[in-house]
């Protein structure tokens, strides 16, 4: 399966997203992930945003080439 990224163009009908072609449960999936990554940063009031996000980036990229 290949990841398709938010274009924009959202739709909410049918089973999948007419915009990514991705299932209405997996954007939901995924906006709460980032929801709680953005909430973690929040409550941690961390300064460097970017340098949080790819942190969090190089993690989950390592943890899928190495498992």
């Amino acid at each position: 399966m290949i990841f398709s990224p938010c274009n924009g163009k959202c739709t909410d009908q049918g089973t999948n997203c007419e915009g990514c072609g991705r299932t209405h449960a997996e954007v939901a999936e995924t906006r709460k992930m980032v929801a709680d990554l953005v909430a973690y940063a929040q409550k941690k009031n961390y300064e460097n945003a970017e340098e949080y996000a790819n942190s969090i980036a190089r993690s989950v990229i390592y943890k899928l080439q190495n498992p």
